[in-house]
């Protein structure tokens, strides 16, 4: 890779859209309990309930609201235990069994952190629950700081899930009509030099909707589904075929009239009233222009049949399941768990030789930067550093002129805001607001000594421990995840290639669908592999070559079935 083109994938920029309900609930819940605390005199309890709301916010996503309450709901109960646990190791007074429950949780969190996206979440705020616990000694019963930290993240929860009961289904309605807005942009890409990356936009917007959508495809979600939810699946499942013929048009690769690119966003228009604008007056609808399409072209005459079918109310849906994702194995979540204890206990003894009790920072920012299955482990210390020293400067400039209560809890707010942006838009941000809020919420807890430059320093040392024991111990695992992804990624395609001619349109869905997700995935453990500092004197392979290949190998299997129509599977 070129220092160039590795530069570009360590800052990680990439435009997104401004999240302001995501802006506006991080403020709210960072403020709201502080508020609390200042009209009811329980000052330290509103600062634990904070800091669960701090991070609470930094696991508020824009998923379905169940998978939001479920992440954020585990956040919470792990969290509180993790709190629990290093406030009694703390009030026992020994050092041992501060170090000891520091170790044990970091095994834990690493045991169950490359399990999936929840388990990790729940393994990383349990540590972060212990550091906490073992680091800030809170007055009061034993049990009200865990029950105040539960409080901040329930907080959260609260306002994320909230839309639901104005909104249910927005979320997935919004993915599924993404992939016809991303299929009518494919159309009109046909043809041209931009096709093939058009057709790939749309796959991924199929996938996203896809696992959006999931919950609502499995069996027991299908015995009595409400009207919307049977509207938004037969719009996701007419939206799969919609990507199979629209595949088969960008590779016959001819320019296309712009009453066929029309033609996604007119059925978008029949399937879910009301969501996408109406055509003019002196444009066909789907439902009119269906018979012109029926050309020689297989492509359109597939497109035509689409249009047709549905205005079919009964029409048998495929059930199409995710692909099982491949975990890493034992030997690799036992070597990350080692790991991640060995640098947790070395920043809890660095930390207690440079700065005695309240030595918390080293260790907690050992567990926000350790998390390989969240991307490059050199980039995330890269942007916890910078993110580090410019919320430092920062909250130091701002505390010269916030100085009444009221104005310290609206710069929490602020920054609690920046936070939940840069949840989405980047790490460096997000590591901006949360050190930031930080400073204000220990200030509160009544630490207040100067520690910019320590906690700079402290960001630093953590970041190079484990830069160190990562490359030094397991330097090849994120190459090792691509490889295999990529592997696995091919082997599904030919799997396609070899059994969609003979298979009926359920299997072949089936087919289809596993092969994109698993390209996607190994496009993205790639992208992972590329971000890590490559070794001296070893290049790695051409994956992405590989699987660009094997994405046209789908594409080209995909235009042979459309062509062969529908009378092989009568």
């Amino acid at each position: 890779m070129s220092p160039l083109r590795w530069a570009r994938s360590a800052a990680g920029l990439a435009p997104v859209p401004l999240p302001l309900a995501a802006a506006g609930r991080g403020a709210v819940a960072l403020a709201l309990p502080l508020l609390v605390g200042v009209c009811t005199g329980w000052v330290v309890p509103s600062v634990i309930a904070a800091i669960g709301a701090l991070w609470g916010v930094s696991q508020d996503g824009s998923d379905p609201y169940r998978v939001r309450v479920r992440r954020l709901g585990w956040t919470g109960v792990s969290s509180a235990l993790g709190l629990l646990a290093g406030e009694l190791a703390l009030r026992s007074g020994e050092s041992a069994a501060v170090a000891g429950c520091l170790v044990a949780a970091a095994l834990v969190a690493g045991t169950i952190g490359l399990r999936g996206r929840i388990a990790s979440v729940s393994g990383m705020h349990l540590l972060l629950g212990v550091t906490i616990g073992t680091g800030i000694p809170v007055p009061g019963p034993w049990w009200q700081p865990p029950l105040a930290l539960l409080a901040g993240v329930v907080l959260v929860l609260m306002l994320s899930a909230a839309p639901w009961l104005w909104r249910r289904y927005h979320v997935e309605r919004a993915a599924v009509l993404a992939v016809y807005r991303s299929a009518g942009e494919a159309l009109a890409a046909a043809g041209t030099e931009d096709a093939e990356e058009a057709r790939r936009r749309m796959t991924l917007a199929l996938n996203h909707a896809h696992e959006v959508m999931a919950v609502h495809l499995a069996p027991r979600s299908r015995r009595r589904p409400q009207a919307e939810v049977r509207e938004l699946v037969r719009a996701f499942h007419c939206a799969v075929r919609l990507g199979e013929t629209v595949t088969a048009l960008v590779w016959e690769a001819r320019p296309l009239p712009p009453a066929l690119t029309g033609v996604p966003l007119r059925l978008a228009g029949r399937l879910l009233p009301g969501q996408v604008p109406a055509p003019a007056p002196d444009v066909p609808t789907a439902r009119q222009e269906a018979p012109a399409l029926d050309t020689d072209s297989p492509g359109r005459s597939a497109l035509a049949d689409l249009c047709a079918g549905t205005d079919e109310p009964d029409a048998a849906d495929p059930t199409l399941r995710l692909p099982e994702h491949a975990w890493p194995g034992r030997a690799a979540r036992v070597r990350y768990a080692v790991l991640l204890a060995g640098c947790v206990l070395v920043a809890h003894l660095l930390a207690e030789a440079l700065h005695g009790p309240r030595g918390y920072w080293l260790p907690m920012t050992v567990a926000f930067v350790y998390k390989p299955d969240f991307g490059p482990v050199f980039t995330r210390a890269l942007h916890r550093c910078v993110g580090t020293v410019v919320g430092v400067a920062a909250i130091g400039t701002v505390s010269v002129a916030a100085t009444g209560t009221y104005t310290v809890i609206g710069v929490v707010a602020v920054f609690g805001a920046l936070m939940a942006v840069g949840v989405r838009h980047h790490y460096a941000l997000a590591t901006m607001g949360l050190t930031a809020v930080v400073f204000v919420l220990v200030d509160l807890l009544g630490d207040h000594r100067a520690l910019y430059a320590t906690r700079m320093v402290d960001t630093a040392l953590a970041s190079a421990l484990v830069l160190v024991a990562h490359f030094v111990v397991w330097p090849d695992s994120a190459a090792h995840r691509a490889e295999a992804q990529t592997e696995a990624a091919v082997a599904a395609a030919r799997r396609y290639r070899d059994v969609a001619p003979e298979a009926g349109p359920v299997q072949r869905q089936s087919l289809r669908r596993s092969a994109y997700h698993q390209l996607a995935d190994a496009r993205r453990a790639v992208a992972h592999a590329r971000g890590e500092p490559a070794r001296p004197g070893r290049s790695l392979p051409d994956w992405e070559g590989a699987i660009a290949s094997a994405e046209r190998l789908c594409d080209r299997v995909t235009a042979q079935v459309v062509a062969v129509g529908p009378d092989r599977e009568r």
